[in-house]
């Protein structure tokens, strides 16, 4: 199994993991819980397509993510120079989970600002296919963006999750995450109404 991560101002090699200067890299294979492989790797300017598509399938399928569908502010051309800003950045990162050459899960890592009280934090995002849930793939995503965010220098990695998604927080949980307050009306659902998010946190 070969995991390689990749960043500016750190250099080190420590059991898989590998870190030089460069744009930030991900690349590693990992086995699902039905047998089948999945590789986690960068998204690229050529993911453009497969990432928008699996955009608008997962936020269809479930209510716990930000935005809906139709909220989507990327076109096609949008999320490829949005791929490959994040292919050639140094502290940011978006992965992709692709299971037989199709795109099933996307996670990655944003600054919180660049100001400089804040730039010792980065968020976490991550989302996959419905039919690809309990195999494994969003703890592998989790993984790979704290391995991420650690070689890039960040001190914390913060997320937000709705209550109600004990599936996620399970994850976050045994990753090392901590809940640090919440929010009894953070999102507003069109088909639940309020829903209360919970803030987390986890130092690196």
């Amino acid at each position: 199994m070969k995991i390689i991560v990749s960043t500016v101002k750190t250099v080190y090699a420590k059991k898989a993991l590998i870190c030089e200067v460069s744009a930030m890299k991900y690349n590693k294979v990992i086995l699902l819980n039905n047998g089948i492989e999945c590789c986690l790797r960068n998204g690229m300017e050529y993911d453009g397509q497969a990432v928008f598509d699996n955009f608008n399938l997962t936020h269809g399928e479930t209510d716990y993510l930000l935005t809906y569908p139709d909220e989507n502010c990327f076109d096609v051309m949008q999320e490829s120079q949005f791929l490959k800003e994040k292919s050639e950045s140094k502290n940011e990162i978006e992965i992709v989970a692709v299971v037989d050459n199709v795109v099933v899960g996307t996670a990655g890592i944003e600054a919180v600002g660049k100001k400089y009280k804040i730039r010792h934090r980065a968020e976490l995002g991550i989302s996959v296919a419905k039919e690809f849930w309990g195999l494994g793939i969003g703890q592998a995503l989790t993984t790979a963006c704290i391995e991420c965010a650690k070689a890039a220098g960040y001190v914390q990695l913060e997320l937000n999750v709705v209550a109600e998604n004990a599936r996620a927080i399970s994850i976050y949980k045994k990753a090392g995450f901590v809940e640090y307050g919440r929010n009894p009306i953070g999102f507003n659902s069109r088909s639940a109404g309020f829903q209360e998010v919970i803030y987390m946190r986890l130092e690196l």
